[in-house]
């Protein structure tokens, strides 16, 4: 497993010209790859390194597939981008002129960050936080247009490539295998869901720019003049704006922590916040407005917990051959895109 010691960290913050001597350190994120073999020499760290003169420091150790020095420089570059530009981002520190440092390190080889590490972490969502974390989402979005900035890959949550909130692919790959089960549904379903594609696909060709890519309530902190700062671009890369703000929204009004219980009202008050926000420093155009109730209801009908993750979900179902159970997902993903919200319920 990989392991750090203070003689580790001191040496690490001397090359990154941090020279005050760190007093402790602990965990704050741990993934370890030896699942995938006892011999994987995979692995992400974060350590918060504390200090009697100076304030905190985060140093982050970096060994995953398809990660590589360039990308991190990239991310910490377009970080200290939104930093000059005005938006609350830690400070990244630079070892020779560069963000992100190759080391080997007690057998390992990773890569190495610092950066100051911000008090205030946000632990649960409401309405006044889903404002404030829309109105950030488009301030960022005005810069990286503004500076034309690009990290020239893709990020979690394009909903016509990759994206982690939905997911189309069971029903799909499954088709055969669902149809024999429910043919009239599945053949509904499918043509509800390749109409609403098309409609989202409208955008498709326009411009992708910069974006942190995940924007959530643990990557989001209040500063101490009240402002809302931003942290973590390890999911950063670049997307077409409307799809990166119409996908965050949902994502904050559907899988963060809250501050209230649950309930449809919930969702939907965090989500009109998120967008009302969003749209005070950046407003949707019409077609956009007229776009998102069609986005919305693909991720409500094909949410990737209920597809993949969840219990009850429809994969396993397919495995197991719950073929009633089956019928019953089926029907509710077929009136959850029936259920065709109007951009004036969405938006408040």
């Amino acid at each position: 497993m990989f392991s750090m010691t203070l003689t580790d960290i001191q040496s690490i913050l001397n090359d990154f010209s941090i020279t005050e001597k760190p007093g402790s350190f602990s965990e704050l994120q741990r993934y370890d790859y030896e699942k995938n073999g006892e011999n994987s020499k995979e692995v992400r760290l974060i350590i918060k390194v504390d200090f009697e003169d100076r304030s905190p420091v985060v140093i982050r150790f970096k060994n995953e597939k398809n990660v590589t020095e360039d990308i991190v420089e990239k991310q910490c570059r377009f970080a200290e981008n939104l930093f000059e530009n005005g938006i609350s981002t830690p400070h990244n520190y630079r070892s020779d002129g560069h963000f992100a440092i190759p080391y080997h390190l007690n057998g390992y080889d990773v890569i190495v960050t610092a950066e100051d590490f911000c008090e205030g972490e946000v632990k649960a969502v409401d309405e006044k936080t889903a404002y404030m974390t829309g109105e950030l989402l488009a301030k960022m979005h005005n810069i990286s247009e503004r500076e034309n900035l690009h990290l020239n890959m893709r990020t979690l949550f394009d909903p016509l490539g990759r994206n982690d909130l939905f997911d189309i692919s069971v029903f799909a790959e499954n088709r055969e295998r669902l149809r024999k089960t429910a043919p009239a549904l599945y053949d509904e379903t499918e043509k509800i869901k390749d109409s609403y594609m098309e409609k989202i696909a409208v955008f498709g060709n326009e411009p992708r720019y910069a974006v942190q890519g995940d924007i959530s309530d643990c990557n989001l902190y209040i500063t101490e003049s009240g402002q809302l700062g931003v942290f973590d671009f390890n999911n950063s890369g670049d997307n077409v704006l409307f799809y990166d703000a119409a996908m965050q929204a949902v994502f904050e009004a559907t899988l963060m922590d809250y501050k209230e219980v649950s309930s449809p009202e919930r969702e939907r008050n965090i989500l009109s916040a998120f967008l009302t926000g969003y749209e005070s420093q950046r407003p949707f155009t019409v077609e956009q407005r007229n776009t998102f109730p069609y986005l919305y209801a693909i991720l409500t009908a094909f949410e990737a917990g209920k597809m993949c993750y969840n219990e009850g979900n429809l994969e396993s179902l397919i495995k197991e051959n719950r073929n009633d159970d089956i019928r019953e997902c089926l029907k509710r993903m077929r009136d959850c895109l029936l259920d065709l919200k109007k951009p004036e319920i969405l938006f408040g």
